[in-house]
């Protein structure tokens, strides 16, 4: 069965060449404009995927993924023409998985989104089944994507999932910030590392009891981070 993918743009030639070389990849593809109307098809549609613009009529991107990550969990991958990092984090910020700058290549676009695509198979489970693993209060179970905080389920987006179970599996050991960026995004080549700490302040938000005074999730500085049992 084909992957289905929504991409939510306003300007129909790029569009027209997201479409176009995602089907020719192998994926089914449906196209919203407003940004009202892509939240609404995001929403109602079954989709793995979301390539997402930032500046939309109705409702900007930042709002959509803000609204989606309270409702679903597929990876969301932000297109943007802005080249300002607090833009990007802002994105990342409110639970976007990747983002990818205008103009960009067309393999590159396909390259990325078989690649988060990849990842978040990986992440639901669809081989051996993962253990599930419980420290400090926090229980997360892989293979129904469940995370309890204190006894409190929360929902996480699949990239903070994966990030805290890979520290968690790791508890104690240290790892860069590059590190983790290439075990979690698998393509250091093609993004930016920036993305990790976004991450970590998320996960802290979600599990910490004081997120600017966490008890599990450390920086170490100069070196990374790890999760503290």
């Amino acid at each position: 069965m084909k992957k289905k993918i929504l991409i939510v743009e306003d300007d129909d030639d790029i569009a027209s060449i997201e479409r176009d070389y995602l089907e020719v990849g192998g994926y089914e593809v449906k196209v919203e404009e407003n940004g009202t109307a892509g939240l609404t098809e995001a929403l109602t549609g079954e989709y793995d995927l979301i390539l997402l613009d930032i500046m939309l009529p109705g409702m900007d991107g930042f709002q959509i993924v803000r609204k989606l990550r309270d409702k679903i969990d597929i990876p969301i991958m932000m297109v943007t023409a802005r080249r300002s990092d607090i833009d990007k984090i802002r994105g990342l910020g409110f639970g976007a998985d990747d983002y990818i700058e205008k103009p960009f290549s067309p393999g590159v676009l396909v390259a990325r989104v078989k690649s988060q695509l990849a990842q978040y198979e990986r992440l639901k489970g669809t081989g051996e089944r993962r253990k599930k693993i419980s420290i400090g209060g926090i229980t997360l179970e892989p293979d129904t994507h469940r995370i309890f905080v204190r006894g409190m389920e929360k929902v996480l987006p699949n990239k903070e999932f994966q990030l805290l179970e890979f520290l968690m599996v790791h508890a104690d050991v240290v790892f860069s910030r590059e590190s983790l960026y290439t075990r979690i995004w698998g393509m250091d080549s093609l993004g930016n590392t920036s993305t990790v700490p976004v991450h970590i302040n998320r996960l802290r938000e979600a599990v910490e009891e004081d997120p600017s005074n966490p008890k599990h999730i450390l920086t170490i500085w100069g070196v990374g981070y790890k999760f503290k049992p």
